[in-house]
């Protein structure tokens, strides 16, 4: 039985993804967990694994293109499906339920027609089922179609846009009708929202998607010019903690904390452990054992409810040169040292290479931000949403504290918890922070 490949959704505000490229060709024999294909969202460029052995077959989308999340890009074919010379003869037809009929549709037409009371018997597919285009180039012309006068909500003035573009648009109290739409039909785009944004504010403007060559960067300079060209995970990561940063209610907590005994421990791991133990790898060890003691910080915010995780995922923030990036080390709590520190270097590696999967990048239940080995004393990290916390770390340096009511130079840290009101009041915060820090100052005989 054939086998849809389907371009995954990795978070709740994801609408689309873009093909970067195919590793594997149309007719071409794969094997259950290779590579098929790489794909930009909007936390990273990860790869897409094929879902079952077989024959790569009708590939529906090629590289640059933006393909609605849920959508088949292409099936796997049995061999006993595919036919010599022509592997499109057995292709199924997926069905979405609109409630009128059951006609061939992507979920997210499906989705658009819902939101604009569209039977999907009228809309003709361009290809084998409806897609997004078809959807929004049929609005578009029943748009021209109507009277100014009449009363549909079309004919009314109602732009066409993404559901995460109206959302954008409401939170920073942009008006729809007077931006510029780029996607098909002159749809908005969460994209289009954000450029007015950020047009509005004193900053540089973006070119997303384009490598500039460092002459082009030097003459832009030269005659006053001030763009940059960033990727497009670069500037999704925009959109996204613009959204955090103006739609959650952070509060912060600081906790200075004495780190000779994480120093001391960290050596005495070394010794015995053939990986490169970090003090990020002893930070996701106590993080993960403190959210297990405070299980409120290990939760989020969705539609006004609050759900506690029952498992601890430990995501850290990588810069790789794309953008942030925040792989995740998956039940954490359950690890040794070891093997965090494995993992670590292999989801860094690969969010740097480019190579992350999508299960690399999904389900975190908390954020660790470490710049202590930039040299930074202290910040204030943006909640990664919808989590209800992130915990931002500082460099270790040697301080002037009292030891015994005496001066004394020690090695200090300073720990910055971000918390999301909503889910976490200031004293569980605390309880939790005070946790880590007690963890962090004696860890030997709580942790090892």
């Amino acid at each position: 039985m054939a086998t849809d490949v389907i371009l995954p959704a990795l978070g709740m505000s994801q609408d689309t993804g873009k093909i970067v490229q195919w590793r594997k060709t149309e007719g071409e024999q794969v094997a259950k967990g290779e590579p098929l294909a790489e794909i930009e969202t909007d936390k990273a460029t990860v790869e897409i694994q094929a879902p079952a052995d077989g024959v790569l077959a009708h590939v529906s989308a090629a590289a640059g293109d933006d393909v609605p999340v849920g959508q088949v890009i292409a099936i796997i074919l049995t061999p006993e499906e595919v036919s010599p010379g022509d592997v499109t003869t057995t292709l199924p037809s997926p069905v979405e339920t609109t409630g009128q009929s059951a006609v061939a549709a992507s979920p997210l037409a499906s989705r658009i027609a819902t939101e604009h009371n569209l039977d999907l018997n009228q809309v003709k597919a361009a290809g084998r089922r409806i897609q997004k285009a078809d959807v929004l180039t049929y609005l578009q012309n029943q748009d021209k179609a109507v009277s100014t006068q009449t009363t549909t909500p079309l004919a009314a003035g109602r732009p066409m846009a993404s559901p995460k573009a109206r959302r954008l648009a409401a939170e920073q109290g942009k008006d729809l009708t007077a931006i510029k739409g780029s996607g098909p039909g002159g749809a908005v785009l969460a994209a289009d929202v954000l450029a007015v944004v950020m047009e509005a504010l004193p900053l540089t403007s973006v070119e997303a998607g384009r490598d500039v060559p460092a002459a082009e960067k030097s003459a832009a300079m030269a005659s006053g010019a001030n763009s940059l060209a960033l990727s497009n995970t670069w500037r999704i990561m925009a959109e996204r903690t613009t959204q955090g940063w103006t739609s959650i209610p952070h509060f912060y907590l600081v906790r200075e904390v004495n780190a000779s005994r994480l120093i001391t421990w960290r050596e005495q791991i070394l010794k015995r452990v053939a990986e490169k133990v970090t003090y990020t790898d002893l930070l996701v060890k106590i993080v993960a054992a403190a959210l297990r003691m405070h299980p409120r910080l290990n939760a989020s915010w969705s539609e006004g409810k609050i759900t506690l995780k029952q498992e601890v995922h430990v995501g850290l923030a990588v810069a790789a040169e794309e953008g942030l990036i925040v792989p995740v080390i998956h039940r954490a709590d359950k690890l040794n040292l070891g093997e965090i520190a494995e993992q670590r270097m292999e989801l860094v590696a690969k969010a740097q290479a480019g190579k992350l999967r999508p299960q690399d990048i999904s389900g975190g239940t908390f954020t660790i931000s470490n710049l202590g080995m930039y040299h930074v004393d202290a910040f204030n990290a943006i909640i990664n949403a919808p989590q209800a916390a992130i915990l931002a770390v500082g460099r270790i340096a040697e301080r002037v504290v009292p030891v015994n009511g005496q001066p004394a130079v020690q090695p200090m840290m300073v720990l910055t918890l971000s918390c999301d009101h909503r889910v976490v009041d200031g004293a569980r915060g605390a309880q939790f922070l005070d946790t880590v820090a007690t963890l962090v100052e004696e860890p030997l005989g709580l942790l090892d």
